[in-house]
C-alpha cells in the first residue's frame, strides 16, 4: 500500500540509514543481515523509501551534501564520525529513532551504571577505581586474598572487574581461595570461545579504571534483551560465557538463543532503558539472579539475529514509530495480510530441534518426565584427619591473640592463607632440628614434637592453602595474670591452648572422574528420548536444574564435576562450581539435631560387639533379617577384634619405616621448605594419577609418608586402649576407609596385611556403619527423620511444585481455544497478529493474588521459553531437575525414611515405599559408597484425567554407588581398574516392582510426618512472577 493510493500525498516518508555498511549488509547464510531484513519489509509497506548513505559518503562527504531525510537511522560503531553525524542532525533535524547525545555515554561503564541508577533501574552493587596513570597507587582501594575494598565497601570474591571503558570487552571474575581461586576472562567471541580460565591469576588488574561489581550467580544463563521503542521488548537466553567459555552453535554455525518471557517487572526495566537512554533500539544484558533481575550493560543499538517474527514485530513497531512523527494523520494499524508475507522462506526443521523419540515412561507413549531429584554422595576422597596437641609456645599464643583481637579468652579459627601462612612460619620455627627418636627428651616432648611435625607437612602440602580442606582452632585453656605493657594494672594472658587441625577428606582423581562419569550417565540415562534430550531440554530454557551443595569441600567439587558431565561442558570446575553450584548447608550438613539418639545407638552397638550380647531373634531363620537389633553383624563379631588390631599394628610399622627413611633423606633443604609453585589440580581433585609420585614410590596424591604413618599411628592408638584393654568400635568406619583407601591408591607401597586388614574391617563396618544410623528400624526411622527432615520438605516441595506447574499447562492447553492473547484485541490469534506489545504500568503495578501469596513463598522464581518466538516444536514440555549433593550420613538418613516409612504410629497398616525384594537387596547391602544415590522421578500419565491420583506416578531407584569388586578380585579387569586407581558405579536398582504404581499422592501421604512443612522453611527473597494479563503461555521452568 503506497502513500499515493491510502493518503491521496505524491511523497514517501524518506527513511535514512546513516550507518556503517557492515551493520546492514547482507551475508551468505540462511538468515541476511537483521537490519537487511527489517528495512526490506519496511520497503515492502509501499510507504517508505530507504536511503543508505554508505561509508564514502559517512566519513568523507561534508554533511551538507548528504541525502536529505525524514527519519534518520544512525548509531555508533568502531570508526563512525558521531559527531559528524550530530552536525547533519542540527542541519536537517530529521526525527531521530534514537538520540545522538546519549550514544556518547555508552563508551563509559561508569555513566551507563550511573544513568540506570538515576532512573531507579536495578544495578549490581558496585564500586569505581579510577586511575589517572597505570599503576597508580589509590589510598582507597585495598586487595586482599579474598576480597577488594573500594571506599570502605568490601566485595568479596567472587567478584567481576570491568574495565571503565565500555569497548573494552576484557571482562574479569575472580574466584575465591575456598573453591580453588584463579580468574576467568570473558571477552568477545574467538572462534568457539568466549572465556579462558587462568588459574594461576589471584590478583586484580592495575594499569587502568575499573569496575568492581558483585558477581550474581545466574545457573549458567545469560539473557539479552531488545527494545524496539519503550513498548515491545523480546528476550533471548544464552549459555553465559562463565560456566566453561565453549560457545554452543548450531549446524549453521550461528550461536544458539532461545526466546524467553519476560516478567512484568523485567519488562518495565526494558522500558525505563529504552526511555533512560533516549535509544528506541536497544539492547542490554539482564541478570536473573535469586528472583530478582539486574541490567549489568546497555549496549545501544542492536537486533535479534535470526528471528523471523521478530523481524515481522520490529519492522511493525518501527512503522507506526515513522508515521506517528512524520505522518500522524495516516493509520498506522497493520494490514491483515503483511506485504512480504507470501514471499517468506520456510524454515527448515535444524537438527537441533528434532526430538526423537521424546521423554516416554514406562507405561507408554502418553507418559511424560516431569521431574528428576536425585540425592547423591560426593565421590572418593582422601581419608579425614585430625590432629590435636596443647601448646605452650608464645609464637603460637600469641598468633591466637593476633587473630581474635586480642580476647585472652576467646577462640580463634584459621582458614584463610595469610593465616594458615603465619601458623606455618612459626610451626617451621619451633620443631626440634633433630630426628625423631634422637632426642634425650622424654616421650611427651617426643610426642608434642612429632605432631608439630605432622602441623607443618599438612601445611606445606600442596604447596599452598585452600580453606576448605584445612582449617585450625586454637582454644585457651589456661590463664595467668601478668602486668600490662604500660606497667599500669594487670591484665590476663593465656598460656596454654588447644589447637585442633582439621585435614583431608579432598575430592581425589578418581573422585572426579566417578562424579564426571556418572554426569554423564544421568544424562544418556535418566531423561528418556535420545541422548541429547537433556542438553536439548536444557539449551531450550525448558529444563529447570539447580544443583544444592553441603558446605564441604569434597561435596562442593563432586557436585561441579558432576555438572560437567551432565551437561557436556569443558574446562576447570572452578567457574561450574561458582556459576552452578549452591551451598545450602542447614539442609545437607550436620548431625547435631540427631546427635543424642546417634550416641543412644552407638553405645547399644558396642556393648552388642564387645560383650557379645547376642541379637534379638536368629539372623539366618528370620523372614525379615532387616528388622532385628543390629542387623547385618557378623556372627561373634568381637572375636574379630584382636585380628583387627594385630593387622592394624603390622600396616603402621611398615609405615613408619618409610617415614623414618623419608626424614632421614631430608637432612638437606627440602621442598617442604620452599613452597612449590602453585598447582591447582591438588585441590580440585584431579582427573589423571601422578604417575611420577607412584613410580618414585611415593604415596598417591599429596600425602607424604610422614602423614601416612601419622594416620596409621592414630587409627592404631584410637581403636585399641591397651592401658585399659578396652576397644572403640567407632574407629572401625575409619580402619576401613583408611584401608579402602591405600588399597586403591597406594597398593604400589605393597604393605603386607593390608588385604587381610580390609577383609576383616569391611565385614565389621558393613554391620557397624548402618547400625550407626540406629540398631533397629524404628531408631533408624527416628534418626533418619531427624537428620534428613529439612532435605524431605525440600523434595516434598519440588514434587508438589512441579505437579501444579504441569497441572497449570494441562488446563492451559484444554483451554488454549478460548484463551485471548492480545492486548488490544480478542481475536484468536493467528500468523498475521500484531507483535506482542508492552503491558500497561499500572497492570505491572498490580499485585498478585494475595489470597495465594503465602502458600507461594516456598515456589521459586519461574522463567520460561516464549513459545511464539521459539523455533520448537513442543515449546510446553519442560522437566525439571535437582540435585543434591551431600555425605554418607544424609544417604543413609534418606534411605531408611524412604523403606521404614510406614512404621510409624500415623501410617499403621500402610505398606512400605520400598517393596520386599528391594527391602532384601538393601539388607545385603551394607555400605552405601562413594558417588551411592537415590533417585526419585516423576511422570505425568496424560491420558488420565487431572483428579485421577494416578495422572502423577512416582518411580524409586537407587545406586550403592562405588563397586568395590576390584578390590576384592585380582583378574585382569580388576588390575586395569586399580591401576587407575578408580571404581566403577554401579547402576540403579529398583526400589518397586516392575509395573507398580506408586503415585504421588502416597508418596506425600507417606512422607509428610518426617518432612520440614513449607511454612517452617526460611522466606525466600525472591520475587514470583507476576500473571501476564495480556498472554497466557504454559507455566516454564525456573532459570537453569
Amino acid at each position: 500500500m503506497g502513500m499515493e493510493e491510502g493518503a491521496g500525498v505524491d511523497k514517501k516518508i524518506t527513511i535514512g540509514v546513516c550507518v556503517m555498511e557492515k551493520k546492514v549488509k547482507c551475508s551468505p547464510e540462511v538468515f541476511s543481515a537483521p537490519m537487511g531484513q527489517i528495512m526490506d519489509r519496511l520497503q515492502a509497506f509501499g510507504e517508505f523509501e530507504i536511503i543508505h548513505f554508505g561509508d564514502k559518503v559517512i566519513l568523507e562527504d561534508p554533511v551538507e551534501s548528504w541525502p536529505i531525510c525524514d527519519c534518520l537511522i544512525a548509531f555508533h560503531s568502531s570508526g563512525y564520525p558521531l559527531e559528524k553525524v550530530q552536525a547533519y542532525s542540527s542541519l536537517r533535524k530529521p526525527f531521530l529513532v534514537n538520540d545522538l547525545d546519549p550514544q556518547y555515554l555508552l563508551h563509559d561503564r561508569r555513566k551507563v551504571y550511573e544513568h540506570l541508577e538515576m532512573y531507579g533501574i536495578p544495578v549490581p552493587r558496585y564500586a569505581c577505581v579510577n586511575r589517572k596513570v597505570p599503576n597508580q597507587d589509590l589510598d582507597y582501594f585495598v586487595e586482599d586474598e579474598d576480597f577488594v575494598e573500594v571506599k570502605g565497601e568490601r566485595f568479596w570474591k567472587p567478584f567481576v572487574e570491568k574495565p571503565v571503558n565500555g569497548d573494552d570487552h576484557s571482562i574479569m571474575i575472580y574466584y575465591p581461595s575456598s573453591a580453588g581461586g584463579g580468574m576467568k576472562e570473558l571477552f568477545r567471541k574467538v572462534g568457539n570461545r568466549s572465556s579462558e580460565f587462568h588459574p594461576e591469576v589471584r590478583r586484580v588488574r592495575r594499569e587502568g579504571s575499573y569496575i568492581y561489581e558483585e558477581f550474581m550467580p545466574t545457573g549458567g544463563t545469560d539473557v539479552k534483551v531488545y527494545t524496539v521503542g519503550p513498548e515491545y521488548a523480546h528476550a533471548e537466553a544464552r549459555k553465559s560465557p562463565v560456566v566453561d567459555g565453549v560457545v554452543m552453535r548450531n549446524p549453521d554455525g550461528k550461536e544458539v538463543r532461545y526466546p524467553v518471557l519476560l516478567t512484568p517487572a523485567e519488562k518495565q526495566m526494558a522500558r525505563e532503558v529504552c526511555i533512560a537512554f533516549r535509544q528506541a533500539v536497544c539492547g542490554f544484558d539482564l541478570l536473573r539472579s535469586e528472583g530478582s533481575s539486574y541490567v549489568c550493560d546497555v549496549n545501544g543499538w542492536s537486533f535479534v539475529k535470526n528471528s523471523y517474527k521478530y523481524y515481522d514485530d520490529a519492522a511493525c513497531v518501527l512503522r507506526k514509530m515513522f508515521l506517528d512523527a512524520k505522518a500522524p494523520h495516516l493509520s498506522s494499524t497493520v494490514p491483515p495480510i503483511l506485504p512480504w508475507k507470501i514471499n517468506e522462506p520456510v524454515l527448515s526443521n535444524e537438527g537441533l530441534t528434532r526430538q526423537g523419540s521424546g521423554i516416554i515412561g514406562t507405561f507408554g507413549q502418553s507418559e511424560e518426565l516431569r521431574c528428576v531429584i536425585a540425592v547423591i554422595r560426593h565421590g572418593d576422597r582422601t581419608p579425614k584427619q585430625k590432629v590435636k596437641l596443647k601448646v605452650t609456645e608464645e609464637k603460637l599464643l600469641n598468633l591466637m591473640l593476633k587473630y581474635n583481637g586480642g580476647k585472652p579468652r576467646a577462640e580463634t579459627k584459621l582458614k584463610s592463607a595469610v593465616e594458615l601462612q603465619d601458623l606455618l612460619d612459626a610451626t617451621r620455627m619451633l620443631i626440634p632440628r633433630t630426628g625423631p627418636g634422637e632426642s634425650d627428651s622424654d616421650a611427651e616432648d617426643l610426642e608434642h614434637a612429632d605432631k608439630l611435625r605432622q602441623v607443618k607437612a599438612v601445611l606445606e602440602e600442596g604447596g599452598h592453602f585452600s580453606g576448605i580442606y584445612r582449617k585450625v582452632q586454637l582454644k585457651p585453656l589456661k590463664w595467668e595474670k601478668v602486668t600490662k605493657s604500660d606497667g599500669e594494672g594487670e591484665e590476663e594472658r593465656p598460656v596454654e591452648a588447644l589447637m585442633v587441625l582439621k585435614y583431608g577428606g579432598v575430592l581425589t582423581h578418581a573422585g572426579r572422574k566417578q562424579a564426571e562419569e556418572l554426569g554423564r550417565y544421568f544424562r544418556n540415562n535418566m531423561y528418556p528420548g535420545e541422548g541429547t534430550g537433556l542438553l536439548r531440554l536444557h539449551s531450550t530454557y525448558r529444563h529447570d536444574l539447580k544443583i544444592y551443595s553441603s558446605d564441604e569441600g569434597r561435596v562442593q567439587m563432586s557436585a561441579a564435576a558432576f555438572a560437567k558431565g551432565l551437561l557436556d561442558l569443558e574446562g576447570q570446575l572452578t567457574p561450574i562450581l561458582v556459576s552452578l553450584v549452591s551451598k545450602d548447608s542447614s539442609m545437607l550438613d550436620g548431625l547435631d539435631t540427631a546427635s543424642t539418639e546417634m550416641e543412644e545407638a552407638k553405645a547399644q552397638l558396642n556393648e552388642i560387639i564387645t560383650a557379645g550380647t547376642k541379637l534379638v531373634n536368629d539372623y539366618v531363620s528370620s523372614e525379615l533379617p532387616w528388622m532385628i537389633d543390629g542387623a547385618g553383624l557378623p556372627p561373634h563379631a568381637d572375636e574379630h577384634l584382636p585380628e583387627l588390631i594385630k593387622l592394624a599394628k603390622k600396616v603402621t610399622e611398615q609405615v613408619r619405616l618409610l617415614a623414618k627413611d623419608e626424614e632421614e633423606n631430608h637432612t638437606e633443604p627440602s621442598a617442604y621448605d620452599l613452597a612449590p609453585p602453585y598447582d591447582q589440580a591438588k585441590a580440585l581433585g584431579k582427573s589423571n594419577i601422578d604417575v611420577g609420585r607412584i613410580a618414585a614410590g611415593l604415596p598417591c596424591g599429596s600425602e607424604g609418608f610422614l602423614l601416612m604413618y601419622a594416620r596409621w599411628k592414630k587409627l592404631e592408638r584410637d581403636l585399641y586402649n591397651e592401658r585399659r584393654d578396652r576397644f572403640d568400635i567407632t574407629q572401625i568406619p575409619d580402619v576401613y576407609d583408611s584401608c579402602k583407601y591405600d588399597l586403591l591408591h597406594n597398593s604400589h607401597l605393597d604393605l603386607k596385611g593390608l588385604d587381610e586388614l580390609f577383609k576383616i574391617a569391611q565385614l565389621l563396618a558393613d554391620g557397624v556403619i548402618p547400625n550407626e544410623y540406629g540398631i533397629n528400624p524404628q531408631q533408624k526411622l527416628k534418626i533418619g527423620s531427624k537428620i534428613a527432615r529439612r532435605l524431605l520438605g525440600k523434595i516434598l516441595i519440588d514434587l508438589r511444585n512441579t505437579r501444579e506447574e504441569a497441572m497449570s499447562v494441562a488446563e492451559l492447553k484444554n483451554s488454549q481455544d478460548q484463551v485471548s492473547v492480545s492486548l488490544y484485541s480478542s481475536k484468536k490469534e493467528d500468523r498475521y497478529s500484531q507483535p506482542k506489545l508492552y503491558i500497561k504500568s499500572d497492570e505491572l503495578k498490580r499485585p498478585t493474588n494475595g489470597e495465594n501469596k503465602d502458600e507461594d513463598d516456598d515456589k521459586e522464581t519461574k522463567y520460561r521459553l516464549d513459545p511464539k518466538y521459539a523455533n520448537v516444536m513442543t515449546p510446553e514440555r519442560h522437566v525439571r531437575t535437582r540435585l543434591y549433593f551431600t555425605s554418607e550420613s544424609h544417604i543413609h538418613s534418606l534411605m531408611n525414611v524412604l523403606r521404614y516409612c510406614n512404621l510409624d504410629e500415623s501410617l499403621q497398616g500402610e505398606e512400605s515405599l520400598v517393596c520386599q525384594s528391594a527391602l532384601e537387596r538393601l539388607c545385603k547391602t551394607k555400605e552405601l559408597d562413594y558417588m551411592s544415590y537415590i533417585v526419585l522421578r516423576l511422570f505425568e500419565n496424560t491420558e488420565e484425567s487431572l483428579e485421577d491420583p494416578e495422572r502423577f506416578r512416582i518411580e524409586l531407584t537407587c545406586s550403592r554407588g562405588a563397586d568395590l569388586s576390584p578390590l576384592e578380585k585380582k583378574d585382569e579387569e580388576a588390575k586395569s581398574l586399580l591401576r587407575e586407581h578408580t571404581l566403577p558405579i554401579m547402576g540403579p536398582e529398583r526400589l518397586q516392582e516392575v509395573g507398580s504404581c506408586l503415585t504421588l499422592e502416597t508418596m506425600e501421604k507417606m512422607i509428610r510426618p518426617f518432612a520440614m512443612p513449607p511454612e517452617d522453611f526460611p522466606r525466600r527473597q525472591f520475587r514470583l512472577a507476576s500473571p501476564v494479563t495480556f498472554q497466557k503461555a504454559p507455566p516454564c521452568s525456573s532459570v537453569l
